[in-house]
């Protein structure tokens, strides 16, 4: 396993992070199946876990931290996230519109007791990387790298880091950070893939300026490039597709020219005789901003048919074709991009009243 830097850290990562999203009631309920599947990807070389408080109400924290008791806390770099709605039930789906409103967000109050909360529930003394799971309009950004560097400061994290943050909002907290003296975003988890490359826009050229450590999510488009989803057969169901259904919604155009782009990928890497899960993460790692995507196996043979992108170096050919079907900076399907902004989502702000 070649390791890779992250960002100006000075820690040294895997060029595959681990992600335990579907380790849980998301995905695999049996802890044991998932602690075997943590331990081979640990065993493969892989020394990069990244969770969130969310996944599964806190369950997944509880498996990983599970999976590390012992020895094995000290060879891996834990990440986790805070910010998204906890104490609601594990089934709600995306947008679960109830929830004491103080048990989310990016505020000192919450981040404070959150993390007490995961560090409590991975068994662990120390977060190496924790992140901001998603920009939040009601709370200044000064207020959240305040209580984030405070955390730092008292050993209780190490390093820092953004998910799913526009560009601008990125350089609103780098300027904030140096106005005021404070240590800045180390890293950032956007989301990535052959169906959504609208990060490389502004959002990847701003991390390599700012020499971020980029780390992207559903580099396999949440299952729709690993070869069950394909216009000859039904759509697989899964319970990713009722947590967030509009992702899957086949009456949506931009699911639907997805379909399409996924044919020709399939074709791509079957002429470069390789597997399609192969060409997307090879894809995604083939960026000189990536320092690790984030693969999400639920099984063990989810995770074996990972694990063997990051030896593979695709060739300008078929990086040349990958552009001709889906353009650079192009994102087809709105839902793929992870976060709107309430200026999208809020007809208010777009209306000017009489």
């Amino acid at each position: 396993m070649r390791y890779r830097g992250l960002g100006g850290t000075g820690i040294q990562v895997s060029p595959l992070c681990l992600g335990a999203m579907m380790f849980g009631a998301w995905g695999e309920r049996d802890h044991d199946t998932s602690i075997s599947v943590i331990h081979r990807a640990l065993d493969a070389g892989i020394n990069f876990i990244d969770t969130a408080d969310v996944y599964s109400q806190g369950e997944s924290e509880i498996i990983v931290g599970k999976a590390l008791a012992g020895t094995r806390r000290d060879e891996v770099v834990l990440a986790t996230k805070f910010q998204g709605q906890m104490g609601i039930p594990v089934e709600a789906p995306l947008g679960y519109p109830g929830g004491n409103p103080n048990m989310r967000g990016n505020s000192r109050r919450w981040i404070v007791r959150e993390l007490e909360n995961s560090l409590r529930r991975l068994g662990t003394d120390w977060i190496d990387l924790y992140q901001v799971h998603r920009p939040d309009p009601g709370t200044d950004i000064e207020e959240t790298l305040s209580a984030l560097n405070d955390l730092q400061r008292q050993g209780k994290i190490l390093a820092f880091g953004c998910s799913t943050f526009p560009a601008h909002e990125i350089v609103e907290a780098a300027w904030t950070a140096q106005r005021r003296g404070l240590a800045r975003f180390a890293t950032e988890q956007p989301p990535y893939s052959l169906l959504a490359r609208g990060v490389e826009s502004d959002l990847l050229p701003v991390a390599q300026r700012y020499g971020m450590g980029v780390l992207p999510w559903s580099p396999l488009a949440g299952g729709w490039l690993t070869g069950g989803y394909r216009k000859d057969r039904a759509l697989p169901t899964s319970l990713r597709g009722h947590r967030t259904p509009a992702r899957y919604d086949l009456s949506d155009p931009g699911n639907q020219r997805k379909l399409d782009a996924t044919e020709a990928y399939a074709t791509l890497a079957e002429q470069a005789g390789i597997s399609l899960i192969h060409l997307a993460l090879a894809f995604v790692l083939a960026h000189p901003a990536v320092t690790a995507p984030i693969i999400g196996p639920r099984t063990m043979a989810h995770l074996e048919s990972q694990l063997g992108a990051a030896d593979i170096t695709l060739s300008t050919d078929v990086l040349d074709e990958i552009d001709r079907i889906v353009a650079p900076g192009t994102t087809l399907a709105r839902f793929d991009a992870g976060y709107l902004p309430p200026a999208l989502t809020d007809p208010s702000l777009r209306r000017r009243r009489a």
